[in-house]
């Protein structure tokens, strides 16, 4: 470089010359053509993702989806029993005696405590269970005077503490003593405002001719006291801005049986499959007691549906306990009554002898949780993929 600028100083003055080096060009060149280029190979540097639209419209076949279907077709009912069986009855082994610890302490604080029941909201495993009832028990030691305002009731350990809209009292698992106490030394108010939530409905159903308005937690969402009855309350004053006449007297047409669950995020009254009218809070009543009463005989047919339904349901759930010696034999609350007959009707068509003394949970998946219960999905199948 230095060379070609004294060069092109010692050129004339009209024109001047610089001659630069050319070396490392041609050298660079060589290593280009000397390397071979991929776009002539035709082979890219990294798979090709394509979308599923490609393959529905060329209709070759997805790869991907190939291998799904093979792991769905492997995953059987009696194949994964096969490979789940024994590490369950381990965990179930190893869980028997806190298992016991929790009954125990159960009985020991519905005595203490005069309870109807204590419940889970959640799926919490038997160790975090016993040191919740452990929890409640040292509050009663402590203090018990506070907590006889719960006689009668049912105790229900969720996320969150307060009074359900069925009228349970949630104690919240992040909640320290401080808060389970104040909550208990208020229930009086909640009793109270459980009073006035049953003369609400009372009144609602008097001004629809007799449908009892129910509140069904295994199809609505989680709702507080306090929610449930600012709902029924708005729904209350919408009847009486419409002015609905009152129907005190059975007619061919009362709806007297009939039952209504009440909905803050429905658009229109619809019948539900197991016969109750799901009604928006907002709905117009004079276009709803129309509805209501056009749809009442098919309401009352799927009520029976539901009766007879619930009754096959048990017969073969204690069927399928006795049958497999199962332990116990319980379900996802997600899961319905014609589903788990389903299910329950297939199973005893089976010999799984995997099942002896286990915990049977029919759920949405297959899974061995953390205290040996084996959870199946309802729609299970025997040797096919599942759909």
């Amino acid at each position: 470089m230095v060379r070609a600028l004294l060069q092109a100083r010692r050129g004339g003055g009209g024109s001047r010359r610089i001659c630069l080096p050319v070396e490392h060009v041609q050298s660079l060149n060589t290593n280009v053509h000397s390397q071979p280029l991929k776009e002539a190979t035709g082979m890219p540097d990294r798979p090709i993702k394509w979308h599923r639209s490609y393959y529905s419209f060329t209709g070759f076949k997805d790869p991907d989806e190939d291998l799904a279907h093979v792991s769905r077709v492997e995953t059987t009912l009696t194949s994964w029993l096969g490979s789940n069986g024994k590490g369950a009855v381990k965990k179930l082994r190893n869980s028997l005696p806190l298992r016991k610890e929790l009954d125990r302490l159960k009985n020991e604080l519905s005595e203490l405590l005069q309870l109807s029941d204590i419940r889970w909201q959640r799926g919490w495993g038997v160790a975090h269970r016993c040191s919740q009832l452990h929890s409640l028990s040292r509050l009663a030691q402590q203090n018990l005077e506070p907590l006889q305002n719960v006689k009668g009731c049912t105790v229900v350990f969720t996320d969150r503490s307060g009074m359900s809209a069925l009228g349970h009292v949630m104690l919240g698992t992040m909640d320290v003593h401080h808060h389970w106490t104040r909550l208990f030394e208020s229930l009086p108010s909640y009793f109270d405002l459980q009073r006035r939530m049953s003369a609400l409905e009372a009144q609602i159903s008097n001004l629809l001719g007799g449908v009892q308005v129910v509140y069904m937690e295994e199809l609505q969402p989680a709702l507080t006291l306090d929610q449930y009855y600012s709902l029924l309350h708005t729904f209350y004053n919408q009847l009486l801005r419409s002015r609905v006449p009152p129907q005190p007297h059975p007619h061919p047409q009362s709806l007297r049986g009939l039952q209504m669950v009440l909905s803050s995020d429905r658009y229109a009254p619809s019948l539900h499959e197991l016969g109750h009218f799901d009604i928006p809070a907002l709905s117009d009543p004079a276009s709803l007691q129309s509805f209501m009463r056009t749809k009442a005989q098919q309401a009352r047919e799927n009520m029976t549906r539901r009766e007879k339904l619930k009754v096959m349901e048990n017969e073969l759930i204690q069927a399928s306990t006795k049958q497999f010696s199962l332990e116990k034999l319980y379900k996802e609350p997600s899961i319905s009554s014609r589903q788990m007959v389903d299910c329950c009707k297939r199973l005893l068509e089976q010999s799984l002898p995997y099942l002896h003394g286990m915990h049977l949970c029919v759920s949405h998946f297959y899974s061995v949780m953390q205290d040996g219960d084996l959870c199946i999905p309802w729609n299970w199948k025997k040797g096919e993929a599942m759909k």
